[in-house]
């Protein structure tokens, strides 16, 4: 990858030619999402040395969602029995939407942590792993990761979460009838919609994805081996039922958010962060897709491609 210097150019293209895309729509099912300004775009790159290109609303809050299931899972494999982990939550792709039943259903064990149905199973472990002080703890690791110390939740979000999420109660009941969950799925949940409450901007993303690409554990503040895991079922499964159609066209680590949020690695080079509320119907921004794509394309970040 070229020094940010070099690609401000290339970035102001793929903005101006992203920003005039207005497909998908902004989700609904939570309720608190659908008051979003769906007009609202930002990008921004953090290579692994800390410089920084933001472009458009960077500084505008936004929850996670399911962009959040990856720091959950960094968390556990930090600090979670690995065997136990392995246990609850395996790592191949569904093939499926984010929040499928059917599969979970049919093989007893959530697939992967990037659904909602193996994000839930690791929840119940870090309630397991950190007890009463699961929420603080899991923040406080979210926020390294993250580089903030002070990340806050979005509260109305969090209880419009929690007043008409019957579908991932559905997910949780059924986990806990294959004996996956160790806790009453009602403080499952609010564990579990809290960390996709959690507020941040594509600036924070950024800095996030760039902390994951170092693979050289800053500060020592994970293991070696979590980044490799983390990274690895990233690229595999972060995108859902479009990830096979993500790695062949862009080719590095994502994880896609129903808020409109998008968080990609290069690993080695760089963290991206993309937001735009609307989504389509796998749960992924379409500007932020493009611009991915485009940057892929354009700066030759493809993890398969020859050097150039």
């Amino acid at each position: 990858m070229m020094a940010l210097a070099q690609i401000e150019t290339i970035v102001d293209g793929v903005f101006e030619r992203a920003r005039a895309v207005t497909t998908g729509h902004v989700t609904t099912y939570i309720p608190e999402l659908a008051h979003v300004d769906p007009n609202l775009f930002a990008v921004s790159i953090c290579d692994v040395s800390g410089a920084e290109i933001n472009r458009g609303d960077f500084e505008y809050l936004f929850t996670m969602q399911s962009i959040s299931k990856v720091l959950s899972y960094a968390c556990a494999l930090d600090v979670c029995d690995r065997s136990r982990l392995d246990e609850r939550v395996g790592v191949e792709a569904t093939g499926e939407e984010f929040d499928s039943i059917i599969k979970l259903d049919r093989h007893k064990r959530p697939f992967n942590p990037m659904v909602n149905a193996g994000a839930i199973a690791v929840t119940d472990l870090l309630m397991t792993q950190y007890g009463s002080r699961a929420l603080p703890e899991t923040l406080a690791f979210f926020g390294r990761l993250i580089g903030r110390a002070d990340l806050a939740i979005d509260e109305d979000v969090h209880r419009s979460e929690l007043r008409t999420g019957e579908r991932n109660r559905a997910i949780a009941h059924l986990l806990k009838n294959f004996g996956l969950l160790d806790h009453p799925v009602e403080d499952v949940l609010s564990l579990y919609f809290a960390h996709c409450a959690v507020q941040l901007t594509t600036r924070d993303l950024a800095r996030l994805g760039a902390t994951l690409a170092t693979r050289s554990c800053p500060s020592g503040m994970v293991r070696h081996s979590t980044l490799r895991d983390v990274l690895s079922v990233m690229l595999t499964c972060g995108m859902y039922n479009y990830a096979g159609q993500w790695v062949f066209e862009v080719g590095y680590p994502a994880k896609s958010g129903v808020s409109g949020g998008l968080l990609s690695v290069v690993p080695d080079r760089a963290g991206i962060g993309v937001f735009s509320p609307r989504v389509d119907d796998k749960g992924s921004s379409p500007r932020g897709v493009l611009v991915n794509r485009m940057l892929s394309e354009q700066a030759n970040l493809h993890l398969f491609a020859c050097a150039q």
